[in-house]
């Protein structure tokens, strides 16, 4: 069995979760012995796609044309497309037409929860639609007191000051807008956003208030992921305010490096992540405000090391045991000469 894992256009996700889910793949693959590559070659059986760009497509029907195996990722749904960057919301009818196009490519679709399989299945998809997290690399991302000093002194907060972070595009499902003003309503509390957008891709509204922030957030832009790993263990609470994710692989990232996180009490963690038990969640600002504020003040248990045991569970090694499978169960082998003829019910 041989995978290409398709990178065209790589540079326009690579700092994008879609971009990271690539490199997990490729890790995923790598600790249950498949060999991968990013190029075109005879010997492969099965080709990756992750994006649904043109040339994306294109790519897809050159496997199909070959008689290869197509594996496509649905990590994008027409809900998590609204409220993101300008005009996205108008257009979003036709994305959902397009991505729905695309993933009928794929001799079976893989996406990162059941929340998103649920609407995935929704669409008029004609394909098997499997759920399996992007998984987390709990080596790299992992709790350590040393990348905690490296924070603080990167950012020359003292041992004493409470830091809430976030990541992610500046755009409004994100929910930037409301860090801004979480951040205004706890003026004593360092705030810190990573991530960046060219703020021309975004409504003007978005580009005003991130340039009246109150002082007390820095908007870091975009930082390797050491940095961010850094980030992770020196900060006090990770408040996650996004409206809409199919799984959302930063929350993944946090709860590895044990770091207390409120998420919005939305459907894509129904059943992975349990308020009060796992994580706190939040229904609106006030909300978010109160878990935080508990939380930075210790009047509310710390759920660290039970944050840090739903990382572990998806760990790029089992989620590979569970992407072999997968292939294993729709008959796709080095052995095949032509991709099955697949049905969804």
């Amino acid at each position: 069995m041989f995978v290409q894992l398709y990178r065209g256009n790589y540079n326009t996700v690579k700092k994008s979760g879609v971009g990271k889910a690539i490199l997990h793949q490729e890790q995923m693959l790598q600790s249950v012995g498949v060999p991968t590559s990013h190029k075109w070659s005879a010997e492969t059986d099965i080709v990756h796609i992750n994006t649904v760009l043109p040339d994306a497509v294109f790519h897809a029907l050159r496997a199909k044309i070959a008689k290869k195996h197509v594996v496509y990722y649905g990590h994008s749904t027409m809900d998590d497309f609204k409220h993101s960057f300008k005009g996205s919301t108008l257009f979003a009818p036709l994305f959902k037409s397009w991505i729905t196009f695309c993933y009928n490519l794929g001799d079976v679709i893989l996406t990162p929860t059941e929340y998103s399989q649920k609407i995935l299945e929704s669409y008029p998809i004609k394909k098997p639609i499997y759920a399996i997290s992007n998984g987390i690399d709990t080596e790299f991302f992992a709790p350590h007191h040393t990348r905690r000093e490296a924070f603080r002194q990167t950012y020359q907060l003292t041992k004493d000051d409470k830091v809430v972070i976030s990541v992610g595009h500046w755009i409004e499902r994100k929910g930037v807008l409301d860090f801004i003003n979480l951040a205004r309503a706890m003026p004593h509390t360092k705030f810190i956003w990573f991530g960046h957008t060219n703020l021309n891709l975004v409504p003007k509204h978005i580009a005003t208030a991130i340039a009246n922030a109150p002082e007390n957030l820095h908007f870091a832009g975009y930082v390797e992921k050491e940095a961010l790993r850094d980030a992770y263990c020196g900060a006090d609470v990770f408040a996650f305010m996004s409206y809409e994710e199919t799984e959302g692989i930063v929350v993944l990232e946090a709860l590895a490096c044990q770091i207390d996180t409120v998420v919005r009490d939305i459907g894509v963690y129904d059943g992975w992540l349990c308020d009060g038990e796992t994580v706190y969640k939040a229904k609106n600002n006030n909300d978010f405000q109160e878990r935080v504020s508990s939380l930075l003040e210790r009047t509310c248990p710390s759920l660290k090391i039970q944050g840090h045991a739903v990382a572990k569970a998806r760990t790029l090694d089992s989620m590979g045991e569970k992407l072999l499978h997968i292939y294993q169960t729709e008959g796709f082998s080095a052995s095949s000469n032509k991709a099955p003829a697949l049905a969804h019910a």
